[in-house]
This record gives structure tokens, sequence and C-alpha cells, in this order.
């Protein structure tokens, strides 16, 4: 696998990112840059990257295709087009977002609505227009998984799979978004493995972080967390992904807000691997 993460820290110019990337170590990254960055900077961006020998794992979308606001839906909708299609032109292999609520609460906030059936095909229609309206060759549309939306496990994931029926929608990876209750937080790994035996072939970034639980507060409480910070086994985590990804398979750190925390998770999964037998 390939780790990396979000370069973090103040930045204006691909020239001032370049810095905080070296510093970094990282080998992938997300997308330093949108559809709506000037062509040229894109460009800088992804000379830099190249320079490196850094892969641009992902590209985000992170806006909701099912807001109430009619108009901000369709402005979320465009956007994930345009994404798709930036995608495509640079050689992202993952353009990822969640799959939408209809909430007022939020962009990503947990609502009834959710797990309907009428949700799940209203999905599965968003995503077939998003396709065919870009028709990408190389990039593939991803949705994260999260704990209260749709696919929050990776049997519901592989099913919207085979019912979306395009070859261009692949499966996002983030196993502590489906680490939503005491049973699977438990026995993670076993729940792990599952997650990628299931979808391994198939996934095409993979986000990595902790998770905790106060083992006697009622009810459950669970907190995801930097590596390390949580209650995770990272050798045997790491071991996991070892086995069932690729080499060049890009797993990245995100929602750390400094550099500097970034460089402490990056080297606690160091150390990890090391203690683990695995090459990063």
């Amino acid at each position: 696998m390939i780790l990396g993460g979000t370069v973090a820290g103040s930045y204006s110019t691909p020239e001032e990112w370049e810095k905080l990337l070296v510093r970094s170590r990282f080998k992938a990254v997300t997308a330093p840059f949108s559809c709506h960055t000037p062509r040229g900077e894109i460009d800088t961006y992804r000379a830099v990257c190249d320079r490196h020998h850094v892969v641009i794992a992902e590209i985000g979308v992170w806006k909701n295709l099912f807001d109430p606001d009619p108009e901000k839906a369709r402005e979320a909708f465009e956007y994930a087009v345009g994404q798709l299609a930036l995608a495509d032109e640079t050689g992202i292999p993952c353009c990822v977002n969640i799959a939408g609520t209809a909430s007022s609460l939020g962009w990503d906030a947990a609502d009834p609505s959710n797990f309907t059936e009428e949700t799940y095909e209203r999905i599965i229609r968003s995503i077939r227009e998003i396709l065919d309206r870009v028709s990408p060759r190389s990039a593939f549309y991803c949705l994260e998984p999260m704990p209260w939306m749709i696919p929050d496990s990776p049997e519901v994931y592989l099913q919207l799979i085979r019912d979306l029926d395009r070859p261009q929608f692949a499966a996002h990876m983030d196993f502590v978004n489906m680490l939503n209750c005491p049973r699977r937080f438990l026995a993670p790994e076993e729940f792990i493995g599952r997650c990628f035996e299931l979808l391994g072939p198939v996934i095409k970034s993979t986000h990595i972080k902790d998770s905790r639980m106060h083992p006697t507060r009622l009810t459950a409480v669970l907190e995801e967390c930097s590596p390390g910070d949580g209650m995770l086994d990272f050798s045997r985590i790491l071991a996991i992904l070892d086995q069932k990804l690729s080499k060049d398979a890009p797993v990245l750190l995100e929602h750390m807000n400094t550099f500097e925390e970034y460089d402490k998770a990056y080297r606690f999964l160091e150390i990890a691997a090391s203690e683990a037998g695995i090459s990063l």
C-alpha cells in the first residue's frame, strides 16, 4: 500500500504546497485542486506530484446531492459532474462523495429518510446520471461509507454496486465510518477483514483513522480519532490491508487540522507497519 493523506498547512500557491508535500513524505494525496481551479494551476500541482513521484489518489465532491434546497442540490450535482470529468481528464482514479441526505440539519446528517427504499432508488438514479453525463474512461465515481447513510456495510455496498450496474462505479473504503455499533467495534479486525474480502477488488481508495468507545458509558458513544489516539490495533489492521490490497493501493489519513497532527499519525503508522513487518 502507499500511505499518504491530505497535505495540511498554510499555503496559497503550488510552490508553497510543494514544500509541505516534501515535508509530509506522503506518496499519495488528495487533490489540492478542483474543477473551479484555473487550468494552469492544476497543471502545476500535477507537475509537482510527478516530480516527487506522488499519486493523486482521489478528488472529493463533498456536497449534498439531495439538499432540501433545490438550487443547492442542482449546484452539488453539477459540481459532482465537474469533479468526475476532471478526475477522468487528469488520471485521478477515484472521485468520491457521500450519498446525500434530505435532512435540513447538514449535508452529512443522520436522518430517518437516509435508509428508505425511495432514497436507495434516488442514489442509484443520481449516480447513473452523473456517470452517464461524464462517460468516464478511467476515473471511478465512489461513495464514502457513512455510519448513518448508505452504504453502511460491505454487504450493502456490494449490493449497491450490483444494482447501480455501471462499470465506472466502484468502492471507496472507510472502515471506521462503518464501525458504527459496539458489535463491530469490539471485533474490528473481523469486520475490517470482511470489508476488504468483499470489496477488495473494486476499492479505489482507502481512508485510515482510529476509533474509540467508552467501555462503560451508556448509551454507546463511538468517536473517530487520529491513529494512535484510539483503541484499534493497527499492526493487525495494516496486516489485513497489506494482504488484501495491491502494493500501489493508496491509503490516506484524513480529518486532522494541522501538519503536525498528520505527521504524528503518519509516524505512528510507520511504527505499526514496522512491527507487523509491512513495507509502506
